[in-house]
């Protein structure tokens, strides 16, 4: 499952990210309202965890602008307001909850998972590239009817991978889905877990679903 998250302050933001990542969600940040807004008209996420304060246009603002452009993905509001009138502000401009700063995480990831389950009826669906299935809820992956075990970290790539599949994704584009934003080591390490996986759901069955694309980056396509 992806998750925007819109927070201009760095240090909540990482805090956010890890966490959330830690529950086996990949996280994109946004540090302002107006990226924030770019990037949840122009990429498919699961949930959006939007500041209010934030620079460049306001989460209230961004919250409506998306609303208004059809974008109907379930915003978590996340924020230090804390007034009735700010509450009742966001959930009129078409916000799904509201959580309150400071907070605490295993409320907020309850919150998250609440508001996924309403949004998708339960389970969140599984996901399908040819005969390579995997089921975000559960976190198991088969190749046809053989279930292939993954470590979390391996999972959270290919699930980056099938979610755009067909399209050429660079280190850093799945650094920043699967990994921290502040992630400070080599971007080698997307090179790792691609050939991990490559030896864990391609080789065994014949298959060539994870190509490289010289230059680019990575694509994950039917085989």
């Amino acid at each position: 499952m992806k998750v925007l998250l819109v927070e201009d302050d760095h240090k909540i933001a990482r805090a956010v990210a890890r966490g959330l990542q830690a529950e086996g969600f990949a996280v994109e940040v946004a540090s302002d309202g107006i990226e924030g807004r770019w990037l949840a008209t122009e990429g498919a996420y699961d949930l959006i965890v939007l500041d209010i304060m934030l620079p460049g246009r306001n989460g209230y603002q961004v919250c409506a602008d998306l609303r208004d452009a059809g974008v109907w993905t379930p915003i978590l509001i996340l924020t230090a307001k804390d007034g009735d009138l700010d509450e009742a502000e966001a959930l009129d401009t078409g916000a799904d909850d509201y959580l309150t700063k400071p907070f605490s995480f295993p409320v907020l990831v309850a919150r998250v998972r609440a508001l996924l389950r309403r949004v998708g009826g339960g389970n969140p669906p599984s996901v399908a590239v040819g005969d390579l299935r995997i089921d975000p809820g559960a976190r198991r992956v088969w190749r046809g009817a053989t279930e292939i075990p993954l470590t979390a970290r391996e999972f959270d790539v290919l699930e980056h991978l099938m979610r755009r599949s067909g399209q050429v994704l660079s280190k850093d584009e799945i650094l920043a889905g699967v990994w921290d934003f502040e992630f400070d080591g080599s971007a080698n390490i997307v090179e790792v877990y691609i050939g991990r996986l490559r030896r864990k759901v391609d080789e065994p069955f014949g298959c060539n679903s994870i190509t490289t694309v010289r230059g680019a980056g990575y694509r994950l396509a039917e085989s």
